[in-house]
């Protein structure tokens, strides 16, 4: 496999209902990592140009769901389906981060 330009982490942690701290699994983000893995397909993006991994919990919960853009180390927070696109738009095709989307705001 040659080495990605790209990984996407997709927190996907999740804890059990009733659990009085949020987590980005009931935030949504099992349907964001799947929107991700469909997003590249649909814009044809060569098998091993962009790896999407799901990964444990990354720290900021309340702000979840969490995506991580590697290699420019940058934060996305409470990343929406809609946002999918922008995220590989703007940042995986153009190669900025998508602005409008307040990266890094995690942070701040």
């Amino acid at each position: 496999m040659p080495k990605p330009k790209y990984h996407i982490l997709v927190c996907t942690n999740s804890r059990p209902p009733g659990h009085p701290k949020p987590s980005c699994g009931s935030a949504g983000a099992a349907q964001l990592l799947m929107a991700f893995n469909m997003g590249l397909m649909q814009r044809a993006v060569p098998p091993g140009q962009v790896l999407v991994s799901a990964t444990g919990c990354l720290g900021p919960c309340e702000q979840g769901p969490t995506v991580v853009v590697y290699p420019d180390n940058t934060w996305y927070s409470k990343v929406t389906e809609a946002d999918v696109a922008t995220i590989l738009d703007e940042h995986v095709t153009k190669g900025t981060p998508a602005a409008q989307l307040n990266p890094d705001a995690v942070w701040k």
